[in-house]
């Protein structure tokens, strides 16, 4: 089993070694893996990201009323049903001014064209105590995106989640939660244990493993920074390699030298639209 036959492009180079292997093929936990140099971020896009416009939306739960963001095309067509995208955003994104949960990461990939930009994209805040994994999160998360389903006519065979960091746990969880509500995942710089946290009641079973038997039905492109000082490239290797191990539809970048913001670089990776949109669910 190639890298190649799963079209997928990793990283996982060993930092001393990194500028001879670059572009060269190296086993890595046992799988065949190929190395790719990292894009770079500073590549023009086709639209000033902070220039797109999202409007506001309220969701209501039983645990309260939450904001959030929604993007819809001007140019969509409006026969069809459109496509949507799930965004959860980072740690440093929290709060309730539902304005900050699209200062990094989505506003790139919809920037890329603009014009010809498809989906729907739902934007969702996450509370400043909480994480994505958390319950009312959890059925925020979820309401918004049923919410925003009806009010667009969405297509529910191409509903695609992604995040970053934070919400790159939260992708992987909320999947692992409604396997059956994506289409796809892209979850970039998460994991699946914080830093300091231990499986719950000691379960002997490993937790990665055990997500990854969860999520392996749906296809993913997961994104890390080999330099990441905020969660540990461990975290993607280790489900990523399982996935590997088990023949699931996946690829894996991994961005040598760049540290927590390798969400610069996989929202303006030119062929993650593409490869979102190119999966829907079946019936």
């Amino acid at each position: 089993m190639t890298l190649t036959n799963l079209r997928n492009r990793v990283v996982p180079q060993p930092r001393k070694t990194r500028s001879v292997l670059t572009r060269r093929a190296f086993l890595l936990t046992g799988l065949l893996l190929a190395a790719t140099a990292a894009p770079s971020a500073a590549r023009a896009a086709e639209t000033d990201p902070a220039s797109i416009p999202f409007a506001a939306r309220t969701v209501t739960t039983p645990a309260g009323t939450y904001k959030y963001l929604i993007y819809a095309p001007a140019k969509r067509d409006r026969r069809e049903k459109p496509p949507v995208i799930v965004f959860l955003h980072g740690s440093g994104e929290r709060g309730e001014d539902n304005t900050a949960q699209t200062k990094n990461g989505i506003r790139l990939l919809i920037a890329q064209d603009v014009d010809r930009f498809p989906a729907i994209v739902i934007a969702p805040q996450c509370r400043a105590d909480a994480r994505w994994t958390q319950p009312e999160m959890e059925a925020m998360v979820m309401q918004a995106l049923d919410q925003t389903m009806t009010e667009f006519d969405g297509d529910p065979r191409r509903v695609y989640l992604t995040g970053l960091s934070l919400g790159g746990y939260g992708t992987w969880e909320l999947a692992k939660r409604h396997p059956n509500r994506w289409a796809a995942l892209a979850p970039v710089c998460g994991g699946v244990l914080f830093r300091g946290q231990t499986p719950e009641g000691n379960n002997p079973i490993n937790p990665y493993s055990a997500m990854a038997t969860a999520v392996a039905p749906i296809p993913q492109w997961i994104f890390h920074g080999d330099a990441d000082g905020a969660v540990p490239v461990s975290e993607s290797r280790q489900i990523a390699a399982i996935l590997y191990a088990r023949k699931a539809d996946i690829r894996y970048t991994e961005y040598p030298g760049v540290g927590h913001n390798s969400w610069d670089y996989a929202y303006k990776e030119p062929d993650l639209l593409k490869w979102l949109l190119a999966h829907k669910r079946e019936k």
